[in-house]
């Protein structure tokens, strides 16, 4: 069973965040075999300060037969921002895409939501199942859309990126992430693992290639700089938001951990 934190920030912040991180949790429990996932004990849970302000940092993760890391972070600055990030990373013998969506709301208004089916094959492209699948989807008209970032051209035709309107919005906003995210773990659950060194090598570089472009997202690491100084700031982008490297590259260990 997945056990909510004993710190409960989803409590306090913007109700399509906690809603999400819910709904979340609830999926995960319900569509995958989850396993703990050790995270660094100083960084489950932090606190610190931004602009005097309080800022706090909640993290949950796990692990399955099929993903490396299932990660849900939670984050709040005093009355001022509330942030949900979530991302999941399969093992390097799956050949799956990036499953992402993160959610900033400033002083109760949501600014930004993106989810995405991110592709780590070499041609930037879905597996045909997930075009497939999101093929029959409803389609979402949003208000107010928003343009990726130079560094966004990790993402994938199918990513939403949008400032909700209204509450309307945001409840078809939570609808299409749970979507993708039921197709990303059904899909997920009926894939043979891959058993060439070389597919897994290129599942590890577009992995890679991922975290790169994500860890270029200025506005994440100069709130961790101003809040923890730029030695955690890094570190922390390198252990608990986006963990891959190349010595990952083709060891089954992980996956045998889990399995066994």
């Amino acid at each position: 069973m997945i056990q909510s934190s004993r710190h409960m920030l989803s409590k306090q912040q913007h109700p399509a965040i906690g809603l999400l991180a819910e709904n979340i949790k609830s999926l995960w429990q319900s569509q995958l075999r989850v396993f703990p996932y050790d995270i660094p004990t100083d960084l489950g849970y932090v606190e610190g300060s931004l602009e005097g302000e309080q800022l706090t940092i909640e993290n949950t993760c796990y692990q399955t037969l099929q993903f490396r890391k299932l990660h849900l972070e939670l984050a709040q600055v005093g009355n001022t921002l509330d942030i949900l990030h979530c991302v999941m990373f399969p093992h390097p013998c799956f050949d799956l895409p990036i499953f992402g969506v993160d959610i900033v709301a400033a002083r109760g208004s949501i600014c930004a939501a993106i989810v995405d089916l991110s592709p780590v094959a070499a041609d930037r492209q879905l597996p045909a199942k997930y075009t497939e699948a999101l093929a029959q989807l409803p389609v979402m008209q949003f208000a107010h859309p928003r343009e990726l970032p130079a560094w966004g051209d990790i993402f994938s035709d199918a990513c939403l990126f949008i400032r909700p309107d209204n509450a309307e919005e945001e409840r078809a906003f939570i609808n299409q992430v749970m979507h993708y995210l039921s197709i990303h773990c059904q899909i997920a659950c009926e894939t043979t693992a891959v058993g060439f060194r070389e597919a897994r090598a290129a599942v590890v570089a577009g992995q890679r290639r991922y975290c790169l472009q994500q860890q270029k997202n200025d506005k994440t690491r100069r709130i961790l700089e101003r809040a923890f100084g730029a030695a955690w700031a890094q570190r922390y982008l390198e252990t608990m938001l986006f963990d891959v490297s190349a010595d990952e590259v083709v060891s089954d260990s992980s996956y045998l951990e889990v399995t066994a």
